[in-house]
């Protein structure tokens, strides 16, 4: 079986994520230690032991979540796993394409963390709070959803976001398009259509700033050719030139995340199983909605990994 790696976003963050894992591996350990210097803060206790609204505060859950990636894969790969040999491809969702290139070596982890925070705060400070919003529109296919979005902006940024899976697509801009956007599907025949609890409007045009903030991070940063092509999220199929990859984490700041039509790619590619490394399963669930005859298999606890280990044989 072909596998991918693939690497959760935001959303997926809990208190607690990753402890199991650090008390179990020491390698996984060695992951959060190294997030936490690199940060010069515990973040690990914030993680295992904060508050959920803290957690959930932009800067704080991306380098979490690739921290707890990584470590998940850390402890794979403390069992004898190796990503080159056991994955085609690596990919993520969002901020999860950082935990991909960090997981194929193209990026350290010390630098994937700073670059998260910096991405985190990039994108907080970049719309004024209660100035955009995000919403999911649930039953509406991707030109359908495309077609709201233009439909509701009327001069303001409303545009489609995320292509998650053939049923749901998140539209994101100002607070008032996004607004006539949910309104505006209901309409259309979405089954929901509704606004979603995040503190800015990722992955449209209100984000420039932050773009401007992360090409100047990243040029500041060695990005290697990683050990597996990734599948970046702006152009949906695999990468591994490091000028290319440097320059579409900045598009995908702006971009939308073309996760549906990764997957499609990935599985055009052979793809048979993919394996979602780190919190949650949110992934593992869109992936069998966009394409059933992957099978998914999500690595988030030590029991996950001896399932996963049992799995190869």
């Amino acid at each position: 079986m072909t596998k991918a790696f693939v690497f959760p976003g935001q959303g997926a963050q809990t208190i607690g994520m990753g402890k199991a894992l650090a008390d179990a591996y020491p390698a996984a350990k060695a992951v959060f230690d190294e997030v936490d210097n690199a940060l010069g803060e515990k973040l690990s206790t914030l993680i295992w032991e904060g508050e959920q609204d803290q957690l959930t505060l932009t800067q704080n859950a991306q380098p979490a979540l690739m921290a707890t990636s990584l470590a998940a894969l850390r402890a794979l790969e403390s069992e004898g796993v190796v990503l080159a040999e056991q994955a085609a491809y690596v990919a993520g969702h969002s901020l999860g394409e950082y935990s991909a290139l960090a997981a194929a070596g193209a990026l350290s982890i010390s630098d994937a963390a700073r670059l998260l925070r910096t991405r985190g705060k990039a994108m907080q400070d970049a719309v004024p709070v209660g100035e955009g919003a995000m919403a999911a529109l649930l039953g509406l296919d991707f030109a359908a959803a495309k077609a709201v979005a233009e439909e509701a902006a009327m001069g303001e940024v409303c545009q489609a976001a995320n292509d998650n899976d053939p049923g749901q697509v998140v539209v994101s801009g100002h607070k008032d398009a996004v607004e006539r956007a949910v309104e505006l599907a209901k309409e259309k025949g979405a089954k929901r259509a509704v606004l979603l609890p995040v503190s800015a409007p990722f992955h449209c045009a209100l984000m420039e700033p932050a773009a401007r903030v992360m090409a100047e991070a990243l040029d500041d940063v060695e990005i290697l050719r990683p050990v597996v092509p990734v599948v970046a999220n702006v152009v949906a199929e695999a990468v591994s030139d490091p000028a290319t990859i440097r320059s579409l984490l900045v598009d995908q700041v702006t971009g939308s995340v073309r996760w549906r039509e990764s997957v499609m790619w990935m599985a055009q590619h052979g793809v048979t199983e993919v394996w979602e490394i780190g919190a949650g399963k949110a992934l593992s669930g869109m992936i069998r909605r966009i394409e059933k005859s992957i099978a998914c298999t999500a690595v988030g606890t030590p029991e996950d990994v001896t399932k996963a280990l049992a799995s190869l044989g």
